[in-house]
């Protein structure tokens, strides 16, 4: 297939726009993603090309417009709810527990939920603690929903074409840090199953399972320890809801160490359950504890060294490994 170098933002949107021409019962709402195209640019000339029926402004009403895209996914469209930044998704709770991750259950199947929730996720331009989270452990705990981490353009492009044709309820969640970053990206469509993690770089001595943001962070670190003579292996999941633990636990069998690396918070966080399938399904291989590495467990500061000191950066990634492969 023919390439070609877009940011991550383009790759998502040439996505929706195909998956919009091929697939008339989708539309999307949100605040500002009409004539605008949104806070980031995710639904840039959608209006123009679609018009207000299919790219609908919301007053802030974030519940309200939720528990409409339920109904309207109940009769056989597919709604997509662009929330421009995920912590505003909170407002919503109850329609998205009780009735969006359950329906499918509660009607035997007979009712499907391909509604996408999406919105930008994550610590980074003085965005202060309202536009902040990232909640990834929240959304993977409520059985029913797929949650999508995408990290690369060519990712993002891919996994949002599934998430478009997926009848289950897909939260696609866009670390606001990798949004400008540019990668080859197919001209033509293509998808990429849920549940494939991805191996960003091959390693024997320790592996990172990265998420977000610090896959890219993980790599660099990997780059810098190469040069000291320690092998890193670098995983992107991709997904969180399913989990690839095949591939890390493959990956773990090879290196005997881990370390888990996500700007979310720790505690009862998606380092911790990856550390505890590790540890009931691949103990025998481990040759050292598992090891995480998060942000810190606090409100995000506005103040942009206070905002830098909470994520972690990547000589700390790097100190990581140095210490797991010591042991």
């Amino acid at each position: 297939m023919a390439t070609r170098e877009i940011t991550y933002t383009e790759a998502a949107l040439e996505a929706l726009t195909s998956a919009m021409e091929r697939d008339p019962t989708i539309f999307v709402l949100g605040e500002g993603i009409g004539e605008r195209g949104g806070n980031f640019n995710t639904t840039k000339g959608l209006y123009q090309r679609f018009g207000p029926r299919r790219l609908r402004d919301t007053p802030i009403c974030e519940r309200g417009f939720v528990g409409l895209c339920t109904g309207a996914a109940m009769t056989g469209t597919r709604p997509i709810v662009d929330f421009m930044f995920i912590d505003f998704i909170l407002d919503a709770v109850g329609e998205l527990t009780n009735q969006i991750a359950k329906i499918q259950y509660m009607t035997s199947g007979r009712l499907k939920m391909p509604v996408l929730l999406r919105g930008c996720v994550g610590v980074g331009g003085g965005a202060a603690t309202h536009h902040s989270g990232s909640y990834f452990p929240f959304f993977v705990n409520v059985p029913g929903f797929r949650v999508v981490v995408p990290t690369t353009p060519y990712d993002a492009k891919g996994l949002l074409t599934t998430a478009l044709t997926c009848d289950d309820p897909v939260l696609f969640l866009e670390h606001k840090s990798l949004l400008n970053v540019r990668g080859d990206v197919p001209e033509e469509d293509f998808s990429i199953p849920f549940g494939q993690a991805r191996v960003c770089r091959e390693g024997t001595d320790v592996t990172i399972v990265g998420v977000g943001p610090l896959v890219p962070k993980s790599l660099a670190a990997a780059e810098m320890l190469a040069s000291e003579g320690v092998s890193v292996e670098v995983i992107d999941p991709r997904t969180l809801a399913p989990l690839d633990m095949e591939t890390i636990l493959a990956s773990v069998g090879k290196t005997g160490k881990l370390l888990v690396a996500d700007e979310s918070f720790g505690p009862c966080g998606i380092g911790a359950e990856i550390a505890a399938q590790v540890m009931d399904q691949g103990f025998d291989d481990l040759a050292a504890p598992v090891r995480r590495l998060n942000g810190v467990h606090t409100p995000t500061p506005y103040s942009p060294p206070l905002e830098a000191a909470v994520v972690p950066a990547v000589d700390q990634v790097a100190a990581a490994v140095r210490e797991l492969a010591a042991e």
